[in-house]
Formats: structure tokens, sequence, C-alpha cells
């Protein structure tokens, strides 16, 4: 599964309730985007969650 590899953010496994209180598994996948970023000059690709890229924790390479 894919990881965000600035802040570890991964996958989360809880469960599903139905109405009538059934419970199944359920994972919540983070939300991971395959971004180039500058890393001390230069251009690397990385998987980051959206939430670092709003944050502003990582510089995009143009």
């Amino acid at each position: 599964m894919a990881k965000c590899e600035i802040c570890g953010k991964g996958v989360q496994f809880g469960c599903n309730v139905s109405h009538s209180n059934k419970r199944t598994n359920k994972m919540w996948k983070p939300n991971v985007k395959k971004i180039r970023l500058l890393i001390n000059n230069r251009t690397v690709r990385k998987n980051v969650c959206t939430s670092c890229i709003r944050t502003g924790s990582i510089v995009k390479a143009v």
C-alpha cells in the first residue's frame, strides 16, 4: 500500500457498522500522490499525501 514518505501516513483499519449493528472490516487509504519535489537542489519523485502538499511542508519542483 502507498504511504506518505513525509509524514508516514498509511492505511487505517476499522469496521463498517450497519443499521442492524452488524460489523464488517473496512480499510481507509490515504490520498497519496506521486509528485516531484526539490530536496537539496535535486528533483526527486516521492509519494506524498495531499495534506502535506496543502500545508506547504514540501517544495514542488517546477
